[in-house]
């Protein structure tokens, strides 16, 4: 069997175990629905000088989509680690042709279809829930990629947690140890001016996504809209090569962690 083979034939393995587990399948669909209900109809955005959530709907948006990108990952694919060393799994697959990194990578295209439509879910529902508007436009389809390699940026983070944490429940803790800070330091929802100018935001890989994803579709306007804006600076493209960058080097640092046998 050929390596793209091998690939494809791990991707449709992947995708049928998700679908096989309902639970996951509902929650993974339902929390961005939850995440607009509590802060796009409830919490709502109140413009005034200063604090949380005082910013129009539209900025937000980058918020909503890094919660996807960031939580789900984390926790789908170091559990699948982890339940794989619990199972012995990864002495199964030693005695296939299946790389590690093969496995992984079949893991990560799994993960950005499921993602992909739970963005989709989730725009639609704050688009239409909420006072946040968009303008299409061809420069929306810059969003693809951010959410596609944020995806496999933080499939690879996760991949490294269940290889180093020793139960399913270490590696949910770790993930949500890890993804709650990231997300209230990288300007995912609260205001870079509202944080110590001494944080390293661009230490976070989440900074780049929620920055980049604003920048091609978040424009304040007199009447508060959310359009696209004319791409007039290379700062999106920049943030999604150094968004690539934090990606490859997981992506390689997880394959080599992921145990052979356990």
């Amino acid at each position: 069997m050929s390596r793209i083979r091998r690939i494809l034939a791990s991707t449709r393995a992947g995708w049928h175990s998700f679908l096989r587990r309902r639970t996951a399948v509902f929650f993974t669909f339902f929390f961005p629905a939850i995440i607009v209900v509590i802060f796009g109809l409830l919490v709502e955005t109140q413009p005034t000088d200063g604090g949380l959530f005082t910013e129009p709907a539209g900025w937000y948006v980058a918020g909503y989509l890094a919660v996807v990108v960031l939580f789900t990952p984390l926790s789908r694919v170091g559990s699948e680690v982890a339940r794989h060393r619990t199972g012995s799994q990864f002495e199964k697959l030693a005695t296939t042709p299946l790389k590690r990194w093969e496995w992984l990578l079949a893991q990560t295209i799994v993960n950005t279809a499921i993602i992909g439509l739970a963005s989709i879910l989730l725009l639609g529902l704050l688009f239409g829930a909420t006072s946040a508007t968009l303008a299409i436009s061809a420069e929306l389809l810059l969003v693809i990629p951010f959410v596609a390699v944020g995806v496999a940026l933080f499939c690879a983070v996760g991949a490294i947690l269940g290889s180093l944490v020793d139960s399913q429940d270490g590696v949910i803790a770790a993930s949500n140890g890890i993804a709650i800070p990231l997300l209230f330091l990288s300007e995912a929802f609260v205001q870079q001016e509202l944080l110590p100018g001494w944080l390293p935001l661009e230490l976070s890989p989440l900074t780049y996504f929620t920055r980049g994803v604003r920048a091609v579709t978040y424009t304040h306007t007199a009447d508060g809209a959310l359009i696209l804006a004319r791409f007039p600076e290379p700062t999106p493209v920049l943030d999604l090569l150094v968004l690539s960058g934090f990606a490859v080097v997981a992506f390689v640092v997880s394959a080599r962690l992921i145990p052979r046998t356990d």
